[in-house]
């Protein structure tokens, strides 16, 4: 959520982050562009396991930048284990990131591509730490599923989101907000460990970012862009992609 000292643009923008928060400059930092030629794949890595209850989803927050699909995060009846994750982690949140036009937009990148937006949840670590807050700051505490997505067909699952933001202030109807749905039919993904991209920046986030797109309709995107309280945003105002420092990104395929 923006605050007074960080936004996407002018005087508070990315590349003004780090005087407050100097992890800005840290060795983990995200988002990446993810080369695949230099993808490394890890056989250890299993298939993602991902349980997410309707029921669990608690209210839509618009944020200016963006909007928030809340979920009750006090138990374990949204969840996701596998893959690279040693532990089960409740889903907290999701929300989309968009550019100011249909060719840019995702916080990553592909081979130097972008995409027209990006979906991200969030979860936390619950077997280990006793709330998100508390989790939000260890190495270990957070995972971000990352889902790009490109401009072409309209995505009836992800219209079924907009037209709760049209409906409904706060609340959203339980039968059409699971989030599994907004996912892609295969599930082959990168890994890598990094940050979150938006201050205080916490080198905390296991990522991981499907390697299929889904399918957005410019309308779609066009909604989401009107949603915000300020400007759209331009690509030169989205987080820059950071430099690896070391690090590999694998791949479960």
């Amino acid at each position: 959520m923006a605050s007074p000292d960080w936004g996407y643009d002018g005087e508070n923008g990315p590349e003004h982050w780090c005087k407050l928060h100097p992890i800005a400059n840290g060795n983990n930092q995200s988002p990446i562009d993810i080369k695949t030629s230099e993808t490394k794949r890890d056989p250890s890595l299993k298939p993602l396991s991902i349980s997410y209850n309707p029921a669990t989803a608690k209210e839509i927050v618009n944020v200016g930048h963006s909007f928030h699909v809340n979920f009750e995060d006090s138990d374990n009846r949204s969840v996701l284990k596998g893959g690279p994750l040693p532990e089960s982690y409740r889903l907290r949140q999701f929300h989309f990131h968009w550019g100011s036009t249909d060719d840019c937009g995702s916080e990553h990148l592909v081979d130097g591509a972008p995409f027209s937006a990006e979906l991200h949840l969030v979860h936390w670590n619950s077997a280990k730490y006793p709330s998100f807050a508390d989790a939000a700051s260890q190495a270990d505490g957070l995972v971000i599923v990352g889902v790009l997505m490109k401009v072409g067909h309209a995505n009836p699952n992800l219209q079924k989101v907009l037209d709760a933001l049209k409906a409904v202030k706060t609340k959203l109807h339980s039968q059409i907000s699971n989030p599994s749905v907004l996912l892609p039919s295969c599930t082959d993904y990168w890994a890598y460990f990094g940050s979150l991209t938006h201050p205080p920046l916490h080198e905390s986030v296991t990522w991981i970012i499907f390697k299929e797109t889904i399918s957005v309709s410019a309308e779609q995107v066009a909604y989401q862009r009107g949603m915000r309280r300020s400007r759209s945003l331009h690509q030169a105002e989205l987080p820059t992609t950071q430099p690896l420092k070391g690090r590999t990104v694998k791949a479960s395929f």
